[in-house]
């Protein structure tokens, strides 16, 4: 069965942008560079690693890899879009590569891995001539990591569970700081020594906790509360932790 699907934008440039030809290959790749181009800015003005130019090759080449299969199935009459899922493959391996697990209990570049994929879907639905479906993702996408940050940290910063990165001068002051967070209001629910720091000097611990006081759920952000926490003499450093 045949899917017809009237784009909008292809029927505003004319017939020749649905098909396949040179004219819809070289808009096809353009706008394939441009938009992920866009994207790629987005992520290196907040010093990402994957930036720019990694933007832009992942989307080239999903584009690139939905033409050649749309030639091949047109030509040989098959279903089998073989190009397509091995760039799909391509770019979950860069995605999760682009991934680093910090030593203070940190998974970085989450966000620009799943960006990567999504760029790579987006050069697909661009190499299938799929112009508003395209646009609309592409918007989509951009919105998500340009406008959503600001609204995502604060809800983390309401919520009454988070994680802190804790460096104590001493091992001996860990009772005392357990003893000071409870009496804050605070429940541990985890603590786990970090031996990235074995060697430092310093006892250094990734904990877990639960705000259980009223007061502070009212009125204290994970912010004002770390702020409050580093003001202890034996704390060397602390600092809140996001997966």
């Amino acid at each position: 069965m045949n899917l017809l699907i009237n784009d909008p934008i292809s029927t505003l440039f004319g017939a020749w942008a649905s098909e396949l030809n040179l004219q819809s290959v070289l808009l096809r790749v353009f706008l394939s560079v441009l938009l992920s181009a866009i994207i790629g800015c987005e992520r290196s003005s907040k010093r990402h690693s994957a930036g720019l130019r990694t933007f832009m090759l992942v989307s080239l080449a999903s584009t690139l890899a939905m033409i050649l299969d749309t030639f091949v199935t047109s030509a040989s009459e098959s279903n089998l879009y073989l190009f397509s899922a091995a760039s799909i493959i391509g770019v979950s391996t860069i995605s999760v590569n682009s991934m680093l697990y910090s030593s203070r209990s940190q998974i970085k570049g989450l966000t620009t891995a799943a960006g990567l994929w999504a760029s790579g879907i987006i050069g697909l639905t661009l190499g299938a001539g799929l112009y508003t479906v395209t646009l609309i993702a592409f918007a989509a996408l951009l919105c998500c990591l340009m406008f959503f940050p600001a609204f995502e940290v604060f809800l983390k910063n309401r919520s009454n569970h988070f994680e802190f990165h804790l460096e104590l001068k001493s091992s001996a002051h860990l009772q005392d700081f357990v003893t000071t967070i409870r009496k804050l209001g605070l429940a541990i629910d985890d603590i786990e020594s970090n031996p990235a720091y074995l060697n430092s000097g310093l006892s250094v611990y990734t904990v877990a906790v639960s705000i259980q006081s009223k007061e502070l759920k009212k009125y204290k952000t994970h912010h004002e509360i770390i702020e409050a926490l580093t003001t202890l003499d034996y704390v060397h450093h602390i600092e809140e932790t996001h997966g």
